[in-house]
């Protein structure tokens, strides 16, 4: 009835309703049905425009079904191409039209191809006029599809560059709070994608790009161009050939004038791009090469700019020269063949360091572009025929006064060194030398340490140069009377102290590993000899070089295992040493037991051990573990000591060995997991024992960390299990009373994070233990900051890097679990203690990533405030650690408070803490980032206020009052 109705709207609610029921059910027709479905809504479009939206969801429907019959595609789309005005509908009407083309080409291509041009007609037709950007995404993938697919075009390209380039540049914004997310960007790139996508569309886009490069729309300009860069993917000098000149004149302008460093960036990638186009042209075409003559506009307009006195053209004409180069070889060595010799005369010509510091950061440009085209003989002419002048050039920037050329000269150095069969053997014994002496005697730090880098760049291409010349003179000097006592090297870095960081930095090959290990262990073996008071911080800096040296080797497996069978029993040689004298009370060798020397000691142990095999991690463990046990020396170099190592016996004279453990956890923590460690439960006992019975801060800690480490690797299990319940039995007396309650604390916080870390059942109730703590009145401030420990990165044990069992957002969890526990204990705390749970809730949020800060902050703002009245100067600075980035990230919910919160950081840049004066400033500063209506009746109040700090005693302080005040 509904469909035969003389009312349209009745009609329309009628063919609606059939629509809908086809939306559900199409997949479900037989080919009959949709053939007389077909003819029943095509002759509907003929019908009122009231019924023409139902009519196309019917069609849509339709479009859907596998069982159409042949051509009844090509039926749909003529009529509705011949009966609908598209453009004339709704925005949702209009998208129903493209949806049915759309599910057309992609099941009834070669019918709809069957259609020619009058397909690509008909919906330039359909197009033409579209406004609404969902629409817009949908019609340039059509239109993609359509040159992809190899639609006919016929005469239309015209017509379809027009009706698509007609949006560009794209000129939308978003509405607020926009429920369909589509970002500019989104069209651009969706635009980019069609007008880049054939070369038939070049002889009306590039006039329309070289249109909008001269305008003055800075987006018209970057869309140009990185519309250019996109077509020259596909072009080839037959679309370019009548534009070149166009393009160039309008590429140079932009760099020599523009202000803006993307559109010259973009320029740069534009010109490259043309230049790489050209040179694949020529490489396929035998038509007329163009490169050659684009290559000579280029240096035409830019080479004679090389050579101006006031040098004001010289960069932008460097980098439009090197964009074009870096393009293909052939450019390369078009360019460099003009440029490279005019660059080394002007060098020479030029006095000034500053002007030959630029010249030789041009010249450096091209020589880092070589890289790119590798060992290449027709390249290696160029550069050969000038490497005289060029290493001239080079090493008189090494030896001049200004620290800034000589650290151009030493990049150039670099470069030149990676380049195969540059360097002679004089030339390499020369590079040498200048890095020794730059390393060493430079009194600038910053060239010196830049020498070192570029000695561990250049070691692994040229091993026994480097080994054979470099390290014996380091060693020499190391040796020799002198070290660390001229007084010219900057900053106090005494010539010692940069032999031993230049000896780790050329340490990048397995074969100089070899010879400067050996170096620095005698040399830490002859400091601890010594007496001298400054002992200590030397073998601090010998372990810090012995570190970087692990570090270099841990990639190569030989290298590897070398630097841990020389360094790790040598080490560990000396320290049982030490601790022997020092337990028999003989004095040399003391400083090795310092807890920083120790502390040194145990990066270089770690970073040896990370890296090693399975195999060869179990061998050594053989060896590291029962030293500690059984005392067994034998492995150890120099292994005739004066009486037993006992770390873990009883006595007072046993206190130096104790120490000792720290080298252990170094080793046994940083083993991979699947290593098994021989007499695990013995060492765990004993671990446990030690970390609660010991007097020693630094070895009850070392223990404990210890013990924590192998329980996170511990395998799950009966065995685990009954270990941590004879480490609670162990700590919960201790922790109730006795003189040992810090240290208890201390292993109850690392075997919490330990079990934290791997999800274990029992962190609850270690935490929850914690919790317990914070109410007490001796152990509660140091449980509030053992939150920190738990939440933060550990440096040596319990991370990634050693091997340990660490969850994906174990921080989150821990956050979930215990966040509402600590908020539940401030309220009913006492006020003496209140601030140990505002102290431990600050560190927690401090850790947390901020996206999930950002989500629970309207629950937690509050007692965040509350925090910022604590007195606590460790709740103060973490508190507002913890609101910096969420005044940027959250500024809605932050300006609900606003009143408190100017009032609270006006009051701490007060604080007599200096680092509490600066978050304090910061917050102040980013509290500009809330909304304009907000802050304009605190303006005046808070511009007063930061007038004070202005006047600030300290430096630090100063400069964020300005930086605050000039904001506000």
């Amino acid at each position: 009835f509904s469909l035969e109705n003389t009312d349209p709207r009745t009609r329309g609610r009628g063919i609606q309703l059939l629509s809908e029921v086809l939306l559900q059910c199409y997949s479900l027709l037989q080919e009959k049905e949709v053939l007389h479905l077909v003819l029943f809504y095509e002759s509907r479009l003929q019908d009122h425009h009231l019924v023409i939206p139902s009519v196309l969801q019917g069609l849509r429907a339709l479009s859907m079904c596998e069982v159409l019959s042949p051509g009844l595609a090509v039926s749909v789309l003529k009529a509705i191409f011949q009966e609908v005005h598209v453009q004339s509908l709704l925005q949702l009407d209009r998208h129903t039209v493209y949806s049915i083309i759309t599910n057309f080409m992609s099941t009834r291509e070669e019918e709809l191809k069957g259609l020619g041009a009058n397909f690509t007609f008909g919906f330039i037709q359909v197009m033409d006029g579209e406004k609404d950007p969902r629409n817009l995404l949908v019609a340039f993938q059509i239109v993609r599809d359509l040159i992809a697919k190899d639609y006919a075009l016929g005469p239309f390209v015209e017509e379809l560059f027009e009706v698509t380039s007609c949006y560009f540049p794209v000129d939308f914004t978003p509405p607020p709070n926009d429920p369909h997310g589509i970002q500019r960007e989104d069209l651009i790139l969706s635009l980019r994608a069609v007008l880049a996508s054939t070369t038939q569309f070049a002889e009306f886009l590039l006039p329309l790009l070289i249109e909008k490069l001269d305008s003055e729309l800075q987006s018209a300009k970057l869309d140009s161009l990185q519309t250019l860069t996109a077509c020259c993917a596909i072009y080839g000098q037959k679309e370019l050939q009548e534009f070149l000149p166009s393009l160039w004149s309008s590429l140079r302008r932009e760099v020599f004038q523009t202000a803006s460093e993307r559109i010259e960036t973009e320029c740069l990638a534009a010109l490259h791009a043309l230049s790489a186009c050209l040179s694949r042209s020529v490489l396929s075409s035998d038509s007329e090469d163009l490169l050659d003559s684009f290559l000579s506009s280029i240096l035409q307009d830019c080479r004679h700019h090389l050579c101006e006195p006031d040098m004001k053209l010289v960069w932008p004409s460097a980098k439009l020269l090197q964009a074009a180069a870096g393009a293909s070889l052939r450019t390369y060595h078009c360019i460099t063949r003009s440029v490279l010799p005019l660059l080394l005369e002007q060098y020479t010509k030029h006095t000034q360091s500053s002007q030959r510091r630029t010249i030789l950061e041009m010249l450096l440009g091209f020589l880092e572009l070589q890289q790119k085209w590798g060992h290449v003989e027709e390249d290696e002419s160029i550069l050969l025929s000038i490497q005289a002048p060029v290493c001239s050039v080079v090493f008189s920037a090494l030896t001049d006064p200004s620290v800034q050329l000589q650290l151009v000269g030493i990049k150039a150095l670099t470069v030149l060194g990676s380049m195969q069969g540059f360097l002679s053997s004089s030339d390499l014994e020369l590079v040498v030398d200048h890095l020794i002496r730059l390393a060493l005697h430079e009194e600038d730090l910053q060239s010196s340490e830049a020498a070192m880098e570029a000695a561990g760049s250049l070691a692994p291409t040229y091993p026994k140069v480097f080994s054979g010349r470099m390290v014996p003179r380091l060693e020499e000097e190391l040796q020799s009377g002198r070290a660390g006592k001229r007084e010219s090297c900057h900053n106090h870095h005494s010539l010692q102290q940069r032999c031993l960081q230049a000896l780790a930095a050329v340490s990048t090959h397995t074969s100089i590993v070899r010879e400067t290990v050996p170096v620095l262990l005698q040399h830490l073996q002859k400091v601890q000899k010594g007496t001298e008071a400054r002992n200590t911080q030397d073998m601090v800096s010998v372990c810090q070089s012995l570190h970087r040296v692990a570090l270099q080797c841990q990639q190569d497996a030989e290298g590897c295992w070398y630097f841990h069978q020389t360094v790790v029993p040598c080490l560990l040689a000396m320290a049982v040493q030490a601790a022997m004298q020092e337990s028999t009370h003989r004095l040399p060798g003391k400083a090795l037991l310092e807890e920083e020397v120790l502390a040194a000691m145990i990066p270089v142990i770690s970073a040896a051990t990370t890296h090693l095999s399975p195999e060869l991690a179990a061998q050594s463990v053989s060896h590291v573990v029962p030293l500690f046990l059984d005392g067994e020396v034998s492995f150890l170099p120099q292994n005739n000591f004066p009486c037993s190592f006992q770390p873990f016996g009883d006595g007072e004279c046993l206190e130096a060995q104790r120490r000792l453990v720290a080298l252990l956890m170094a080793f046994v923590c940083s083993l991979p997991r699947d290593v098994a460690i021989p007499q695990q439960e013995w060492l765990l006992q004993e671990l446990l024992a030690l970390s609660c019975s010991c007097n020693c801060p630094f070895t009850a800690t070392t223990a404990a960390k210890c013990f924590a480490g192998l329980v996170n690797k511990h395998p799950a299990g009966q065995q685990l299990d009954e270990i941590l319940q004879l480490a609670m039995n162990r700590m919960e007396p201790i922790l109730a009373e006795g003189p040992h309650r810090t240290q208890a604390l201390t292993l109850l916080l690392w075997v919490t994070k330990a079990l934290v870390l791997r999800y274990h059942p029992l962190s609850s109730c270690l935490t929850d233990k914690l919790l317990g703590l914070l109410g007490d009145t001796e152990l509660g401030p140091a449980a509030a900051d053992g939150f920190s420990l738990l939440m933060a990165e550990s440096p040596d044990v319990l991370h990634k890097g050693c091997h340990a069992d660490v969850r994906i957002m174990f921080r989150q969890r821990f956050f979930t679990d215990n966040v509402p526990k600590l908020v539940q204990g401030f309220h009913g705390a006492g006020p003496d203690v209140k601030a140990n749970y505002l102290k431990g809730l600050s560190h927690v949020l401090n850790h947390l990533p901020k996206p999930v800060l950002v989500t629970e902050l309207p629950t937690l703002l509050s007692l965040l405030l509350e925090a910022l009245s604590c007195s606590d100067r460790v709740v103060q600075l973490s508190t507002l650690s913890c609101l910096h980035p969420l005044l940027l990230e959250a500024p809605q919910v932050m300006s609900l408070h606003v009143d408190t919160l100017v009032t609270k950081f006006l009051n701490l840049t007060s604080s007599p803490t200096m680092a509490v004066r600066i978050a304090a400033l910061r917050c102040a500063h980013a509290l500009t980032s809330l909304p304009t209506t907000v802050l304009l009746p605190y303006k005046g109040r808070v511009i007063r206020a930061l007038a004070k700090p202005l006047d600030d005693k300290k430096r630090l302080v100063r400069k964020e009052a300005v930086a605050a005040r000039g904001e506000w």
